[in-house]
């Protein structure tokens, strides 16, 4: 649950301390849509597919089909070989300053109430500094809230390309503590699959950005990790409800794979530093290019248990030009197998390599929340263009 500055406690957020172990399943996903209910009320809509995550993403269906849709998450290679993915891992990643997902009204201990942020800082803002002191997290807020000597703050806003500075009174509540009345998050974690890694260890992963569940908004990023993680259980879909996975992560330095580098509407991305951990079996593919995919026969590579697999799929289309990026492929499962562990697609899936006559095509990316059968995918060759993009030659 996100923590609002009204008050004192944080339910829920103790899946923050490190180290611990966190089994992330349905409910967690579903008491936070639930919890901020406003958010949960848009008709055609899709989430990002990660298993038990506190990020999610909506919008309306703009490819014209009437199913709703949510979203599911080395060697010597060439330049457009990479090995092959299919491990599901543990994401955990700090936003770039403290993200804003709203305000709300708070009790003076005058018994009067007040909403001292309202207009004044908007759902999607990010607080980077108070008082003329930076803050990174919700820690450094709070801290900044306890020492206050006059009810007068000014906020550091950045809102988009835009920083600002806002000024508004703190509110002394009971017990002598000072709020603002702005509902905050400052991380994100979950359960997502690796697509592939490049021969200098960068490695894509989900084929869709992490945005806030509450805002929408794709989340600016300070850093991250990967960390290993076992899946204990499936959740099979069926129309209307998908289906999802349940892992367990443990947060500590002898799990931790690597560091997330970059959220991108196209994935995550970023650099393995145990590779062998990871890539227990080192399958090198050639990255497809968009005009080489073609309906028919597929394959999607990806773990339910303790095996990493591959299960039959079909293309229905491929469609290069397509208006969101990582939706231009459709794709159904027909494995027997699949379909009677899982439904289909489920949560969790997100990043499940796509493989075609032997290369890598794609990566799952969202699944039709109406049919869990059919989804989704991304062009590989995109997440390879926007892995390389920034590196050194």
């Amino acid at each position: 649950m996100p923590e609002t500055l009204a008050t004192a406690y944080n339910p829920g957020m103790c899946l923050l301390a490190l180290p611990v172990i966190i089994v992330f399943g349905r409910k967690d996903v579903t008491d936070l849509k639930n919890g901020r209910g406003k958010y949960w009320k848009k008709t055609a809509v899709f989430v990002t597919l990660l298993a038990g995550v506190f990020f999610s993403a909506m919008q309306s269906n703009g490819r014209g089909d009437k199913q709703n849709e949510e979203a599911v998450s080395t060697g010597s290679t060439g330049e457009n070989t990479v090995l092959v993915g299919g491990m599901p891992v543990g994401i955990y990643m700090e936003t770039d300053g403290i993200l804003v997902l709203d305000t709300q009204e708070i009790e003076g201990e005058d018994g009067e109430k007040y909403e001292p942020a309202r207009h004044l800082v908007h759902a999607g803002d990010y607080i980077v500094g108070i008082n003329e002191r930076a803050v990174e997290c919700k820690k450094d807020l709070t801290e900044e809230l306890a020492d206050l000597k006059q009810e007068e703050v000014v906020l550091k806003l950045r809102r988009g390309a835009e920083e600002l500075e806002v000024k508004m009174d703190a509110v002394k509540c009971a017990g002598s503590d000072h709020k603002l009345g702005i509902w905050i998050r400052d991380n994100v974690q979950g359960l997502g699959t690796i697509t592939f890694l490049t021969g200098n260890s960068k490695f894509g992963a989900l084929g869709h950005g992490i945005h806030d569940a509450d805002t929408s908004v794709l989340m600016d990023i300070g850093g991250g990790s990967l960390y290993k993680t076992s899946i204990r259980s499936i959740l099979k879909g069926e129309n209307g409800m998908p289906g999802s996975m349940e892992g367990m992560i443990v947060y500590n330095r002898y799990n931790r794979l690597g560091t997330v580098e970059k959220n991108t509407e196209m994935g995550i991305y970023g650099t393995i530093e145990e590779i062998d951990a990871l890539f227990e079996e080192q399958i090198p593919v050639q990255v497809a290019g968009k005009e080489e995919i073609h309906t028919g026969d597929a394959a999607i590579r990806c773990c339910l248990g303790d095996e990493v697999r591959e299960y039959g799929i079909q293309i229905t289309e491929a469609d290069p030009n397509a208006k969101e990026e990582n939706k231009g492929i459709v794709l159904e499962v027909t494995d027997p197998e699949l379909l009677e562990e899982t439904g289909g697609i489920i949560q969790g899936m997100s990043g499940s390599p796509i493989l075609q006559d032997g290369k890598l095509i794609g990566a799952v990316t969202h699944v039709f929340i109406n049919d869990p059968t059919k989804g989704y995918g991304i062009f590989a060759e995109t997440m390879l263009e926007t892995v390389c993009d920034g590196q050194e030659s």
